[in-house]
């Protein structure tokens, strides 16, 4: 994998949240902000457990120790959303995989 040098330049200094974005400061003078929809864990936990975090390696991430969630920066910026077409992202967010549609077929 390739990181751009913009991409590992970039460290996370803050994090702080509106009702529907994760913010990230960086330290570069950027602002990332994504949804929160992105990453059901942060989506669903309280606002002390959101409040909780910890800037991991140097600021390379972001990890919430109450709800077990780590976000890299570099991840952050490339746009990259929380996995949730594995089994285990399924019973964790109480995901449902929906059956395919089934087409009737015309009577003629």
């Amino acid at each position: 994998m390739r990181t751009s040098l913009a991409e590992s330049a970039a460290l996370a200094l803050a994090v702080r949240f509106s009702a529907d974005d994760l913010i990230v400061d960086l330290s570069d003078g950027r602002i990332i902000s994504v949804p929160l929809a992105w990453f059901p864990r942060l989506l669903h936990a309280s606002a002390a457990q959101r409040k909780k975090w910890e800037i991991i390696g140097d600021g390379v991430g972001v990890h919430w120790p109450l709800i077990d969630e780590d976000l890299s920066i570099a991840g952050l910026l490339r746009g990259t959303a929380a996995p949730t077409d594995l089994p285990t992202a399924r019973v964790h967010y109480g995901l449902q995989r929906t059956a395919p549609r089934r087409t009737r077929k015309q009577s003629r």
